[in-house]
């Protein structure tokens, strides 16, 4: 995603100094495919966020119930030996 499109505009970069132009047509397939690195990153990055933030919050939630578990066996624990 992000290196490809560094590496789409730098090669645009690069072909503006070798055509010493700046034309649509010397430039237009480089930043096209800078373009189509950034949506191809962005496609599988914002699935993966999608993804952590569900799994975080699940952790979370499973963190929490066993917290309470603990809490309602040390109480138990505590009734029956102590």
């Amino acid at each position: 995603g992000l290196f490809g499109t560094v590496w789409g505009i730098l090669t645009a970069f690069w072909a503006i100094g070798q055509q010493k132009s700046s034309s649509l047509a010397v430039v237009g397939p480089y930043i096209a495919e800078a373009l189509i690195a950034t949506a191809v990153g962005l496609a599988a990055a914002i699935p993966a966020v999608i993804a952590y933030n569900y799994f975080v919050s699940k952790l979370k939630v499973l963190g929490k119930d066993l917290n309470d578990f603990a809490i309602d066996l040390e109480h138990r624990i505590e009734r029956e030996f102590f």
